[in-house]
């Protein structure tokens, strides 16, 4: 696993569908900006996802949400790699050309609870793991899981609040008309009304 090198840029590496962004996922990046002393977390919008059955939201309106939700921070970058790429969408692919194109940094991939257990799934899990950091979301109360091959990898915690909160379930409530005020930053929910996001079924 990558090691922190003294003067090397430290740039988290924070992937998702995104769909839409929510006020969990900023609680996230601004906790690893913090807890892990990075320079930058970049913010990746998933292009293809390769483990995704239901079609994601149109990959502008996904990166236009995360633009407005990132905009008050300047270490936030949005990063559109995965979404100018054609194919699936593999992290390994991601971390490499990102690599390729600042081999001068120091790599941090910060993933959620569920990422991590799933992580023994991933094309070529074992190589990219190698080239970076892994930190992982660590909410109070609840335990780790992960496949006995990368429970065996150090980590990174990252110590988070306890936030109920999903896509999945912000979804559902926008396609009931309930609100999503208390769910996702104010521009993001202003964005789904706006451009009618979400209404048609729970999984649009």
């Amino acid at each position: 696993m990558g090691r922190r090198k003294r003067g090397l840029k430290r740039i988290g590496i924070f992937g998702g569908s995104f769909d839409p962004v929510h006020l969990a996922h900023v609680a996230l990046a601004r906790t690893a900006l913090e807890q892990l002393h990075l320079d930058e977390v970049r913010w990746i919008p998933a292009g293809r996802q390769w483990q995704k059955t239901r079609p994601l939201t149109a990959a502008a309106h996904r990166a236009a949400m995360v633009e407005l939700a990132v905009a008050d921070e300047p270490r936030f970058v949005v990063d559109r790699c995965e979404l100018d790429r054609s194919g699936a969408s593999y992290t390994y692919d991601t971390v490499r050309e990102l690599q390729a194109a600042e081999p001068g940094a120091q790599w941090t991939l910060i993933i959620g609870q569920d990422q991590y257990t799933g992580l023994h799934t991933w094309l070529g899990w074992q190589k990219l793991l190698e080239r970076v950091t892994l930190a992982v979301a660590n909410r109070p109360g609840v335990s780790l899981e992960a496949s006995p091959e990368v429970a065996q990898v150090d980590h990174e915690a990252v110590a988070l609040p306890m936030m109920d909160i999903s896509s999945t379930d912000i979804r559902a409530r926008v396609a009931a008309r309930l609100r999503i005020d208390a769910l996702v930053p104010a521009a993001v929910a202003r964005y789904i009304d706006q451009h009618h996001l979400y209404r048609g079924t729970h999984g649009s």
